[in-house]
């Protein structure tokens, strides 16, 4: 066995599937999964250094992928004897359902719910980790009829890579195909991401590159079913297992060795945080992946993934015959809608997610693009949340409130904003909410969770507000150019709405109205909001 660490290549899917009963679709289970063969590989290793990490990627006989099966090493026990299956037999039954990505019926399949109310599919996400504990290299891509042998990548370690490191050009008309690929951004999202765009594709009714969708229960989640029944595989489960994969991926690159156990890696990345770092986590994965690359780094990535795979499957029916300009084309689109639709807008947990109660009666559509962006805060409960489930169970009173105690249809918020990365979705970006009385069909209202009246929320909470949010919704259509903010005070006399603290920011911030006691003409239609309360 190599000094410092153990690599193995468990083919799950080789085995016969079982009959059994799951476990939830959790993260946390997968990570007990991998935490069990660590445990196999350290009673193996007969108390040598803690092992490196276990790796999970199956492969199938019948449906190899030429691409992972380049860019990856082959690699092997090197002599160690594992238990032939060293899963116990739920956990086992849990990884059989996991291992693959896939769509049918309108059900996505191989995601699980992490911690922090995000869904993440597995495949990505354990790739990322293959090809982070290899080593990030840039691989020369083929000339001419010859072909990169399987486990004869020839590449050049990238340990720290970014944006700056490598001499990638931009992708334009006059523009130099890539001579080398970075595996570990071909293997998790460059080639999956190019393939989806090599379609025409609608522009997106609201901000996001992907469908998202709910899950049949929170507690125990086995089906989770997508909110669009004809997306493609791009969803947003893929895309945060593709992008989880690259950001844990480049962090195992640049570790030393011996590293820790990868069971370690994943419950700080899905909890508080890598190292005690609490921006280096799930919750921020946008955050951090925009950081990691840039569009123009990124198109180089997607075109030289799809470079490759047409080599390597000269017949696959989505790149026979594509032409050079073509798929240049394709790359920098798919960079772009990706850096902007994705990474630069915020994640929005839909309202299956956080358990919202039904609309009681029926909703109005709003009139889009809408001029107006009014920001709140819900005041009680008075202290922001930080987790998911804390979050998800304040949604909840608020919603109780404005339905029970104010006999509104729903909660009146089109968006509230937590401290744990995320925004949640109220009445949403197409329907009228009941947050600024006499106004609500004219603008979005947005809510922070908490009292701001001494105190601010987080610099990502209201980086989120400022400028995140409103440019995902410009770019849709969804607001005006030429929109203006405004506090809830401004329109609706005898609140401190949003807090005096947070006001008095608001008013430095873009877009804001300075013009005190604002008014609008009223709405024509019934008000919902007469009996506003933070």
């Amino acid at each position: 066995m190599a000094q410092g660490g153990l690599w193995i290549l468990l083919t799950l899917l080789l085995w016969p599937q079982l009959e059994a009963d799951s476990l939830p679709l959790l993260m946390d289970s997968v990570i007990q999964a991998v935490a069990e063969l660590e445990q196999k590989v350290w009673e193996v290793e007969a108390g040598q250094a803690t092992p490196a990490g276990v790796l999970l990627i199956p492969t199938h006989p019948s449906s190899p992928n030429p691409l992972h099966h380049a860019l990856l090493e082959s690699l092997s026990l090197s002599g160690a004897r594992l238990d032939p299956d060293p899963l116990s037999t739920e956990l086992r039954a849990l990884m059989d359902q996991v291992t693959q990505h896939h769509i049918r019926g309108g059900q996505e399949h191989g995601v699980v719910l992490a911690p922090d109310g995000s869904t993440v599919a597995v495949r990505p996400l354990l790739l990322g980790l293959e090809a982070g504990q290899q080593g990030r290299r840039a691989v020369p891509l083929p000339l001419g009829d010859s072909l990169i042998p399987h486990g004869d990548t020839g590449g050049n370690t990238l340990a720290g890579f970014r944006n700056d490191s490598v001499n990638f050009t931009s992708v334009g008309d006059k523009a130099e195909p890539p001579t080398m690929v970075d595996s570990l951004l071909a293997v998790t999202l460059a080639a999956e991401l190019g393939l989806a765009f090599l379609h025409p594709r609608q522009t997106p009714s609201q901000p996001g590159l992907a469908t998202e969708g709910c899950w049949d229960q929170l507690s125990a989640p086995q089906t989770f079913t997508l909110l669009d029944s004809q997306s493609s595989p791009l969803t947003m489960a893929f895309l945060n297992g593709a992008l989880d994969g690259a950001l844990l991926g480049d962090h195992l690159s640049r570790l030393p060795q011996p590293r820790s156990p990868l069971s370690h890696l994943l419950r700080e990345y899905y909890g508080a945080g890598v190292d005690g770092h609490l921006a280096f986590r799930s919750n921020f994965r946008r955050q951090n992946g925009a950081a990691l690359m840039s569009a123009a780094s990124l198109a180089q990535q997607v075109w030289g993934a799809l470079i490759l795979l047409q080599r390597l499957e000269p017949r696959h029916s989505q790149l026979h015959n594509r032409s050079q300009e073509e798929l240049a084309h394709v790359a920098s689109s798919a960079s772009e809608e990706f850096t902007e639709a994705f990474l630069g807008c915020p994640a929005i947990h839909p309202r299956c997610r956080w358990g919202a109660a039904p609309y009681r009666g029926s909703p109005t559509l709003l009139q889009l693009p809408l001029s107006f962006l009014f920001v709140h805060h819900t005041f009680e409960p008075a202290q922001p949340c930080t987790s998911f489930a804390r979050c998800a169970a304040s949604l909840r009173d608020v919603q109780r409130f404005h339905q029970d105690v104010r006999h509104w249809d729903d909660i009146g918020y089109s968006f509230v904003v937590g401290s744990d990365g995320y925004v949640y979705e109220g009445r949403g970006w197409h329907w009228v909410g009941a947050h600024t009385r006499g106004h609500n069909s004219r603008g979005f209202g947005v809510a922070f969770i908490g009292n701001y009246t001494a105190t601010l929320p987080t610099e990502a909470e209201l980086r989120t507000v400022r400028d995140r949010l409103p440019k995902c919704a410009l770019r849709t259509g969804l607001l005006r150019p030429d929109y203006k903010l405004l506090g809830h005070r401004q329109l609706r006399r005898g609140t401190d709405c949003p807090g005096d603290a947070l006001f008095g920011l608001l008013r430095t911030w873009p877009h804001f109205t300075q013009t005190e006691n604002y008014q609008l003409p009223r709405e024509s239609v019934r008000d919902p909001g007469r009996h506003y309360r933070g």
